[in-house]
């Protein structure tokens, strides 16, 4: 293979309604437990892929600049998991264009990876189906696994005494969700956060002793919120959301030393919200690793909802409805 291909993906990113939070295998990137998204219809992140020959090495731009080195290592690396599935060397330009702020627990890893994934296998004729795309994405990053769907997503954890791990962990799109849902997301601090996700997990894991608790809990909360999810009740789902977001936060901030993503800010959203609660709205809060708090409703009240927590916070909100999953644009052309 030595001719040019380019291919353009985009992808959104999505929100964990049961969480995400730690793996049994950094290489693979395999989660200890299964988790279920909401995929948004916001803040997307559109990626080229151009397979080059001849060009000695890959280059990354991000929002029109050069990719700082972290970054540029992850995708660098992530490229050569496909170079080496796909038997093709070439090296390639990387052009992501983000709409989400970049670390700051909005996911913009998981939109990012799959659209590079969706991208990438495109341009090297690697012929995936959704569930090869979601393990593809998953190497980039565990969240991305969940972004190559829309709506709802669950991603499966492997069995430990499964003969391929790797096979057995992927997301899908989950069927029969019945409950019309959306999330205000209240946008507190948009800056890179203090610690990544990464290290953050390996600490929390090696350290805080309400991780293992959390874990259990977590495992019985995914099919109660596909049950929820499938009744229609979203109180439930709220309620169990809101539940191991907290549960999660909790065991980072009794790790060693305390891993502290909310802030005085968060705090102050979260009391809101269980405000609102108390005097009969249905709002639940959900927060990932980072300050912003995101706040699950029915979608007919997300406007009033979104208005009423700018004026009680004097903070930027912006509503959120289960977004489309990662396709391809189908103005990229593709050689052989």
């Amino acid at each position: 293979m030595t001719d040019t291909a380019t291919a353009v993906a985009t992808a959104h990113p999505n929100i964990a309604l049961v969480k995400y939070w730690g793996k049994r295998d950094e290489d693979l990137v395999l989660p200890l437990a299964g988790s279920l998204s909401m995929t948004l219809d916001i803040f997307p992140t559109t990626t080229s892929v151009t397979r080059c020959p001849g060009m000695p090495a890959d280059t990354v731009t991000m929002d029109g600049h050069p990719a700082t080195e972290a970054v540029a290592r992850r995708v660098v690396r992530f490229l050569d998991l496909i170079r080496q599935r796909s038997g093709c060397g070439d090296h390639a330009a990387v052009d992501t264009r983000n709409t989400v702020p970049v670390g700051a627990g909005l996911a913009s890893s998981a939109s990012g990876f799959a659209a590079l994934a969706l991208a990438a296998a495109t341009a090297y004729h690697l012929d995936l189906d959704t569930r090869g795309l979601s393990r593809l994405a998953r190497r980039g990053s565990g969240s991305a696994a969940r972004s190559v769907f829309g709506g709802f997503a669950l991603w499966h954890a492997p069995d430990p005494d499964a003969p391929d791990p790797d096979a057995a962990s992927y997301a899908e799109a989950l069927a029969g969700v019945r409950v019309d849902a959306a999330l205000v997301a209240v946008l507190l601090d948009t800056d890179p956060k203090p610690i990544s996700s990464r290290d953050a997990m390996r600490r929390t894991i090696a350290t805080s002793p309400l991780f293992p608790a959390w874990l259990c809990d977590t495992r019985l909360d995914l099919p109660r919120m596909r049950a929820a999810l499938h009744a229609g009740d979203l109180a439930a789902v709220g309620e169990i959301a809101e539940d191991n977001a907290l549960g999660m936060h909790a065991t980072m901030e009794t790790a060693d030393p305390p891993i502290h993503y909310l802030t005085g800010q968060s705090y102050q959203v979260l009391e809101r919200v269980r405000a609102l609660r108390a005097a009969g709205g249905n709002c639940w809060a959900t927060m990932d690793a980072g300050p912003n708090v995101k706040v699950l409703c029915p979608a007919d009240q997300a406007a009033h909802l979104a208005q009423q927590l700018t004026t009680a916070t004097g903070y930027r909100t912006i509503v959120a409805r289960p977004g489309p999953p990662a396709a391809l644009h189908p103005q990229a052309e593709t050689g052989r």
